[in-house]
């Protein structure tokens, strides 16, 4: 019969579950949203009563007429009509709708079990930083769109990557904390060297991804779409055309040159290194070693299928949940080869 410290850990697990699906759900909205530029079609920030849609004409036309004061409607969307602009609105929308119900399913769950003392004591900094930082995420959010009303086309590329980062951070946190809840503190924990390896691997996969934010931000994913070359070169022409380092992040040819040569190191890396783990690592490294390079094969693939088509919703929306799943999959491995023990004594002081 499980005891009560099983029990709560079961609950635990659930709600972090919960948890990390809806916040993938927000960022794959998000990515939808930038790419279909629908970003700064909502320019008002209402935690509350921006729950509710425009409900009559007239406020379709007054959000309509608000919309149409911005820059990016009188370029990006010059002409746009009231249809068109109710399509990029209902993305914004929903992307905001998925953000409050992110808060709702952390902080909600997260009250009712610090009233009940579920949350044991070497977890509670770690399950507390969930709520506010889905609040700060907010704020940035909003901070981000700001970016965008007034002098620019678009969101900083910078604040947008900030709030990538920080929906990946609160990701993180949940799934490494479920399968830390699932270790059942059994076996021996793998060599410092395999440890390594992967927290290697999560640092990479992180930069990757936030590369690839920088390409969603300055939609540099619709130039030079062919592949392995740009433009007929392997460094394309223009790829220095900016000022310094500030030419990584702000120049559209340089972020997209870093952001395949970051994915294909990358996954090139993963394959290497399972080969080497088959031979050397211990069979429950080698297993996330196994799923590693799958993932790893169909997200390589997904990234040159979203590159050849022109950026695709659907699939460059694939490609973020790709991402998404090989941080998954060593997130869990890095939980899974620690040693045990510290956590095990952890439990039994509770």
């Amino acid at each position: 019969m499980p005891t009560d410290s099983a029990r709560s850990d079961r609950a635990l697990r659930k709600w972090l579950i919960a948890t990390a699906i809806s916040v993938v759900l927000t960022l794959v909205v998000g990515g939808a949203t930038r790419l279909t530029e629908s970003g700064l079609s909502i320019t008002e920030w209402k935690p509350v009563t921006g729950v509710l849609p425009p409900l009559t004409a007239g406020a379709w036309a007054s959000a309509y007429q608000q919309y149409q004061q911005i820059p990016e409607a009188q370029t990006v969307h010059a002409g746009i009509t009231l249809s068109q602009f109710k399509a990029l609105y209902w993305w914004e929308w929903a992307h905001r709708i998925a953000g409050r119900l992110v808060g709702l399913v952390v902080l909600i769950p997260f009250l009712w079990f610090w009233r009940r003392g579920v949350i044991p004591r070497r977890l509670f900094p770690r399950l507390l930083s969930l709520p506010l930082l889905v609040g700060a995420q907010g704020a940035l959010g909003w901070y981000m769109v700001s970016s965008g009303l007034a002098g620019r086309t678009s969101v900083s590329p910078y604040r947008l990557v900030a709030h990538l980062s920080l929906a990946l951070l609160i990701f993180a946190i949940a799934v490494w904390t479920i399968a830390e809840l699932r270790h059942s503190g059994g076996g021996e924990p793998a060599p410092i060297s395999v440890q390594r390896t992967v927290h290697g691997f999560i640092v990479a996969v992180v930069a990757t991804i936030i590369s690839g934010g920088f390409v969603a931000g300055l939609d540099a994913g619709r130039i030079f779409n062919e592949f392995p070359l740009m433009g007929g070169q392997v460094v394309p022409a223009g790829y220095g055309s900016g000022a310094g380092i500030r030419n990584w992040f702000e120049n559209p040819i340089a972020a997209q040159f870093n952001h395949r040569l970051l994915a294909i190191v990358l996954a090139v890396s993963i394959w290497i290194t399972w080969v080497i783990a088959e031979r050397r690592w211990p069979e429950h490294a080698r297993r996330s070693m196994r799923f590693a390079a799958i993932t790893a094969l169909v997200q390589a693939s997904l990234g040159v299928t979203t590159l050849l088509l022109g950026a695709p919703v659907l699939v460059a929306m694939l490609h973020q949940l790709g991402a998404v799943a090989l941080l998954t999959v060593f997130l869990v491995a890095d939980a899974n080869l620690r040693s045990p023990r510290g956590l095990m004594k952890a439990r039994q002081r509770e």
